[in-house]
């Protein structure tokens, strides 16, 4: 990982520019100082006409209006150099999130994750929007200044040189003292931005359950560990303003006294030198202090850099994806479940030895009662988890061999809740990377998954906007814009989630012939709770407590599996009542 410095002296132009820009705002400083004396003098002691100093006007305008241009270029530099690292950082987040495998994705918190890409990432913009540019002022205008007031005056020379090093000694003191109070604070941010999101995400869960109360509280103490990590580093950059006021003013005093007893008691010092070098003193103390300030910011970047460098050196998951190429073919692959378990942790649920063979363009039904598995065997073969042990095999070669992406480019996973994004339904549909589809192809996948109806009732069509989450939408038609997706990029494939659980009966139908016409391409893997969904299947499997039961069809598990034939009984009971 490259330091911040490393990061900023990249950008070599913006760097000589900053330098560029420090020298002309210290010059313009010492002329600003020379021009204002030199008027002040020949007014008040020479007698000098307003048009006898109008040159020095004008010079002393140019002289101000030069520093404010440039002070201003140099904080417009340094915050388009704090843009381009924080787009940087990003974009190095993003690149690590996208390369990571599915379970390495799904580890941590999201709010925690975001808090890190967007508000520490936003800490490190004080570093380049104010210490470096900074930096590069007191690099050069306290040294010019300090050079011209000793060639004017050399005791007021030495007297900065002595009383100057306080300030960055001082500023080290404090400045280790933020850097881990800076981290202890985007610590405590992500801490508190994870839990918030989680809560909000579960809200409705955590009312029905009366846990509102308890995890306002959790938050609230949450809340309030951010609090009192932000306000120790205010105390801390407070002490330092105060501190740093101090030494200034002090030093100047020292200063100023030194003057008036050479001007006034020796007579030793002209009104001219003792003017422009009291001018002069304030601006070299002032630029001091400002680094000082600049510093303080400085080292609260470091450590937000340093959480973000951490989150970003930070492996995710040890278990990866082989590298071999899953090519894909016109007929799907053979898929092979041996000894295929899986484990929730001890003395939680277990899904054990499961053996079964699923052949190309079939359809499969797994079956069983609430909690004996299905899911958790659905998503094995998927890839979504990995197996405890045992083998889910493709081709006869264990799936953790090949390529997650080859592997997932021609599966299609339809849950009881698809997620839809934020945007045009269309959008949603073509969500397929690395492919174009023409608009030809979208229509027939919108047809084919019985959504053309309800996009000639919308006044945009297929590029109606549609909300987070799918917002606007049923349910049943979510379930229609996951089946397009299907359509569409074709896989070879494809498994339900209980795709029908919630809907209603004429949508259910609509639905189970849009999946009649995928299984003419693709290999069918279905849960399935209600009985005319899984008559027609190829093969059932029965599932319960974990264990696959018994596979076999419909009429050969009525006929000899007591358990499946009691879950049919009940099932027409339910329907004749």
């Amino acid at each position: 990982m490259r330091t911040l410095k490393e990061r900023a002296f990249s950008y070599k132009k913006r760097m000589i520019f900053l330098l560029l820009s420090a020298v002309l705002i210290g010059l313009s400083i010492v002329g600003q100082a020379y021009f204002l004396v030199k008027i002040v003098d020949g007014v008040f002691l020479q007698g000098k006409s307003f048009e006898e100093v109008l040159v020095d006007l004008l010079w002393l305008l140019l002289c101000l209006c030069a520093r404010s241009l440039f002070i201003y270029l140099s904080r417009r530099s340094g915050l388009k150099l704090a843009t381009k690292v924080k787009s940087e950082y990003r974009g190095e987040f993003l690149k690590k999130y996208a390369s990571l495998s599915f379970l390495a994705s799904k580890q941590g918190q999201s709010g925690r994750k975001i808090s890190v890409v967007t508000d520490a990432i936003d800490e490190i913009d004080g570093y380049f929007s104010q210490y470096i540019p900074q930096l590069m002022q007191t690099a050069f205008v306290p040294i010019l200044i300090l050079v011209v007031v000793a060639s004017q005056h050399l005791n007021s020379g030495l007297i900065m040189l002595v009383t100057a090093p306080f300030i960055p000694l001082f500023m080290i003191i404090v400045g280790l003292q933020t850097r881990d109070k800076s981290e202890e604070q985007v610590e405590k941010l992500a801490s508190f931005s994870g839990r918030f999101l989680d809560s909000l995400q579960g809200l409705t869960t955590l009312k029905l359950f009366g846990r509102a109360n308890q995890q306002k509280q959790t938050i609230l103490k949450s809340s309030l560990g951010f609090r009192d990590a932000t306000m120790a580093i205010l105390k801390v950059a407070f002490t330092q303003t105060f501190m740093l006021e101090i030494i200034s003013m002090l030093s100047i005093g020292i200063i100023a006294l030194e003057l008036v007893i050479q001007i006034i008691i020796y007579d030793q010092l002209t009104f001219f030198t003792g003017f422009f070098v009291m001018i002069l003193v304030p601006e070299f103390y002032s630029s001091l202090k400002e680094l000082g300030s600049a510093f303080h910011n400085g080292r609260s970047s470091i450590g937000a850099a340093k959480k973000v460098d951490e989150e970003l050196a930070r492996e995710e998951e040890t278990v990866t994806w082989g590298d071999a190429p899953l090519v894909k073919k016109m007929t799907p692959p053979k898929l092979e479940l041996r000894q295929l378990s899986y484990s929730y942790g001890e003395e939680k649920f277990q899904l054990e030895s499961i053996n079964t063979e699923v052949s190309p363009y079939s359809k499969i039904a797994i079956v069983g009662p609430s909690g004996s598995g299905k899911t958790t065997l659905l998503q094995l073969i998927a890839g979504l988890i990995r197996p405890t042990n045992g083998q889910v095999m493709v081709d006869g070669k264990p799936l953790s061999e090949y390529e997650e992406k080859s592997w997932f480019n021609q599966l299609s996973y339809i849950s009881q809740n698809p997620y839809l994004f934020s945007g045009t339904i269309a959008e949603n549909i073509a969500i397929e990377g690395g492919r174009s589809f023409t608009q030809d192809e979208l229509g027939r996948a919108i047809e084919r998954a019985g959504l053309s109806g309800m996009i000639r009732n919308l006044k945009d069509g297929a590029h109606t906007l549609i909300g987070e989450g799918g917002r606007g939408l049923s349910g049943g038609e979510k379930q229609r814009v996951a089946l397009a997706r299907a359509f569409l990029k074709e896989p070879s494939v494809i498994l339900f989630d209980e795709p029908t659980n919630g809907l209603d009966l004429e949508t259910e139908r609509l639905l189970q012939r849009s999946i009649q016409q995928l299984s003419k391409q693709a290999t069918i893997i279905t849960v399935a709770h209600r009985l005319y969904t899984i008559k027609d299947a190829d093969q059932i499997l029965f599932m319960k407590e974990g264990q696959l039961k018994a596979v076999g069809s419909h009429d050969d598990l009525y006929d000899r599996v007591a358990e499946y034939r009691e879950m049919v009984t009940v099932q027409r009971g339910e329907s004749a009542s």
